[in-house]
This record gives C-alpha cells, sequence and structure tokens, in this order.
C-alpha cells in the first residue's frame, strides 16, 4: 500500500493504519495486587476494582508477553526436583504446569489462584509457601499439595486431577467421580492430552 501524498485521504488512512498497528502492538502491564483482610487472609488479584481500596501493589511487572516469553523448559529443573522429592512423575508435574499458566510464574486467575501451578491462597499457606510467584516454591508446593491428592483418590490420576481443580471434597461429594462441571472435565481431558504428550 502506497503512502500517498501529505494532506490526500490515501495519507491519512496510511497514518491511521500505522497508528493502529502501533497500539496493538504494545506490551500489556500486569500488576499484583494483594491485602490482608482483617481475619489474616492474604488475597491476591491482578484486576481490583474500584471498591477494592485495601489493595496494594505486591508486584509492579513492567512488561509481559503473554505466551511468547515463557518457554516450556525454562522451570525443567525445578520441575524434576519436585518430581523426585514427591514421587510424582515429571511429564505429569510439567502438564499441569502446561494446563494451569502455560508456564507464566506470575498468573493470576479470577478466582484468585496464584502462579506457575495456580495455587488458591488457603493451598498457600497450607503448604507454607511464602511467596507463590516464586517458580521454585510454587512448583514444590504444588506438587506436594498434588501428591496429596493422588494419596487421598488411591493413585486414580482422573480423580486426583478433578481434586486439584474442583477441590477434593467435591469430588467425594459425587461419590469418587469427576464432578459434572464442564471446567472440571475440560481440564482433566487437557491435562491429560498434554500428559501424553509429555511422557511419549
Amino acid at each position: 500500500m502506497k503512502s500517498g501524498k501529505p494532506g490526500t485521504p490515501k495519507f491519512f488512512l496510511f497514518l491511521i493504519t500505522g497508528l493502529a498497528c502501533c497500539l496493538f502492538t504494545l506490551p500489556l502491564h500486569a500488576d499484583i495486587y494483594m491485602f490482608v483482610d482483617q481475619n489474616g487472609v492474604t488475597h491476591f488479584t491482578n484486576v481490583p476494582t474500584s471498591s477494592d481500596s485495601e489493595y496494594r501493589v505486591y508486584i509492579k511487572e513492567k512488561k509481559r508477553y503473554e505466551h511468547a516469553r515463557y518457554a516450556e523448559k525454562q522451570f525443567d529443573p525445578y520441575i524434576r526436583e519436585a518430581a523426585e522429592l514427591n514421587g510424582v512423575s515429571y511429564p505429569l508435574l510439567k502438564a499441569i504446569i502446561k494446563a494451569e499458566s502455560d508456564f507464566n510464574p506470575r498468573a493470576v486467575s479470577k478466582k484468585g489462584a496464584l502462579g506457575l501451578r495456580q495455587l488458591m491462597p488457603e493451598n498457600v499457606r497450607r503448604m507454607n509457601i511464602s511467596d507463590p510467584f516464586d517458580p521454585r516454591e510454587n512448583i514444590n508446593g504444588g506438587a506436594r499439595y498434588f501428591r496429596k491428592m493422588l494419596d487421598r483418590f488411591k493413585g486414580k490420576l482422573s480423580l486426583s486431577l478433578a481434586a486439584y481443580n474442583a477441590g477434593p471434597t467435591t469430588v467425594e461429594r459425587y461419590d469418587n467421580r469427576i464432578p459434572p462441571y464442564r471446567e472440571t472435565e475440560n481440564y482433566v481431558e487437557k491435562v491429560l492430552r498434554y500428559y501424553y504428550n509429555y511422557k511419549y
């Protein structure tokens, strides 16, 4: 497309198109906010509303490149370490991280799940994780928690994954079957697919 001479309609169209391209390629910003409520419970979010005046910046992130920034092999040493320490398959742990955060250590879900393994704040406390955004801590804590799910559901992988996603009491409430929630069903299927790919 020719730019045209300054002052002509074709020139203005070229200028507007160029500006639009620049705007859409600007990097996104993803600060993470936190606050501790009166019961001592820590809450995290990356999208505080105007009514969430209690939130303060926890992590100031300059740039976020979504998927391109995080290489799949970046955290392999931590994943292997966690696999050995907790007796959980390395490809399985990696598959869970892929499904949960796509290897983004700063990920925060709408429900407040944190980091690579998307741990809920109560599980962060339960696993004694001091910084849920530290990759090594998050991976090890998540592996410890998943080991508990495997033990609780006698090594049944699909049920353990469903419990990791929807909570163990929810799985037990449905007579130790995968809860009939679309999100949980899709999650189990997704992790198993990634697990197969990493394993073979």
